[in-house]
C-alpha cells in the first residue's frame, strides 16, 4: 500500500459537543500540569531532566480518542502528557517528578521513567529511540496472544534517524505486528531543525521501503489527529500490520528545562501560539458552534487548576523514599 498524506482541512468535524469538551479539558489538563511542573522545576523541587509537552497536546489526546481498553502505549522522555492522556493519576505523576514516595515509581524514576500496568503505559525512556523496538515487542505479544489490541509507539523526528527504528520497521512489517509508529515531529531534534538533520522532507514515507503505509497529519488540530488515528487503528486491528503517523506539531518550550532555545526566534514561537494553538482552536469551535459558553469553559479551567494545584500539594507533602527503597524492584520474582 502506498503512503498518503492528509491535512487538517480534510479531517472530519462530526464530533459531538461532549467530545469537543473532553478534548478541550484533556489538552488543558496537560498544558496546566506542564506549566506547574515548570514552576516546580524552577523552585528546585524537580531534579534531573524535565521535558515539557506544552504545544503538543493535540497529538496524544487525538490518538487516545481512538484507543480502547487493552491498547498499549510507550514513548520517550517527553512523556507527562501521554501519562495524563491515558488516565494516569496527576498526583502520582507529579509526585514522581519530584522524587517522592507517592510517585508511580516510588520516587526512583523521575520524569523519564514511570510506568503504569493498569493503564498499559510502558514508559518513558531516556535513550533516544530505544522505545521503538520495545513497542514492536509489545505489539508482538498481542499478535502472539491473538487479540486485536494495538500498541502506540511514540518517538520524535530526531529519533527517526536512529538505526533501531528501521530494524523495528522491518520486523513489524515482516510479522504484520499491530503497531502504530507515531512520529511526533515537533520540528526540532534538540536544537537542530528537521530541515538540517533529515534528508527526506516527509519522514513517514520511509516506511514505504518496508511496505508500511502512513500519512502526515496536522498535529495542531486534534480532530485531524483523531481521524488519522482511527484509520491507523482500523488498519492494525484488521491484521494488516503496522502503520506510520507522522504528526507535525510544535513545542513551545526548549528541548528540556535547561535549554535556552536560542536556535529559533521568539517571533517564530509566538506566531505558532497566535495562529495554531491546539487548545485555542477547540475553544473557538466550542464557542462559535455554541456548544459551550464562556461560563462553561471558565468552569472547566477552574476544575483543571484545582486538579493541578492538588497534584503539586500532594507531591510536596509526600515523603521522600526511604533508603531501603534502593534495594527494592531490582529483581522480578517469577511465579512457579
Amino acid at each position: 500500500m502506498a503512503a498518503k498524506k492528509t491535512s487538517a482541512k480534510t479531517a472530519p468535524s462530526n464530533v459531538s459537543p461532549e467530545e469537543l469538551k473532553a478534548f478541550y479539558r484533556d489538552m488543558l489538563l496537560i498544558r496546566r500540569f506542564e506549566e506547574k511542573a515548570g514552576q516546580l522545576y524552577g523552585m528546585g523541587l524537580i531534579g534531573g531532566f524535565c521535558h515539557l509537552y506544552i504545544g503538543q497536546e493535540a497529538v496524544v489526546v487525538g490518538l487516545e480518542a481512538a484507543a480502547k481498553e487493552g491498547d498499549k502505549r510507550i514513548t520517550s522522555y517527553r512523556d507527562h502528557g501521554h501519562m495524563l492522556a491515558c488516565g494516569m493519576d496527576p498526583n502520582g505523576v507529579m509526585a514522581e517528578l519530584t522524587g517522592r514516595e507517592g510517585g508511580y515509581s516510588k520516587g526512583k524514576g523521575g520524569s523519564m521513567h514511570m510506568f503504569s500496568k493498569e493503564k498499559h503505559f510502558y514508559g518513558g525512556h531516556g535513550i533516544v529511540a530505544a522505545q521503538v523496538p520495545l513497542g514492536a515487542g509489545l505489539a508482538f505479544a498481542d499478535k502472539y496472544k491473538g487479540n486485536d489490541n494495538v500498541t502506540f509507539t511514540y518517538f520524535g523526528d530526531g529519533a527517526a534517524n536512529q538505526g533501531q527504528v528501521y530494524e523495528a520497521f522491518n520486523m513489524a512489517a515482516l510479522w504484520k505486528l499491530p503497531c502504530i509508529f507515531v512520529i511526533e515531529n515537533n520540528q526540532y531534534a534538540m536544537g537542530t531543525s528537521q530541515q538540517r538533520s533529515t534528508s527526506s522532507a516527509e519522514i513517514y514515507e520511509r516506511g514505504m521501503a518496508f511496505g508500511i503505509p502512513g500519512e502526515a497529519v496536522d498535529g495542531m488540530d486534534v480532530l485531524a489527529v483523531k481521524a488519522a488515528s482511527e484509520t491507523a487503528v482500523a488498519h492494525c486491528r484488521s491484521g494488516e500490520g503496522p502503520y506510520i503517523l507522522e504528526i507535525k506539531t510544535y513545542r513551545y518550550r526548549g528541548h528540556s528545562m535547561s535549554d535556552p532555545a536560542k536556535y529559533r526566534t521568539r517571533e517564530e514561537v509566538q506566531k505558532v501560539r497566535d495562529e495554531r494553538d491546539p487548545i485555542e482552536a477547540v475553544r473557538t469551535l466550542l464557542l462559535t458552534g455554541k456548544h459551550a459558553t464562556e461560563v462553561d469553559l471558565k468552569a472547566i479551567d477552574k476544575e483543571i487548576k484545582g486538579i493541578v494545584n492538588e497534584s503539586a500539594e500532594f507531591a510536596k507533602e509526600s515523603p521522600e523514599p526511604h533508603l531501603d527503597e534502593l534495594w527494592t524492584d531490582i529483581y522480578a520474582e517469577l511465579e512457579a
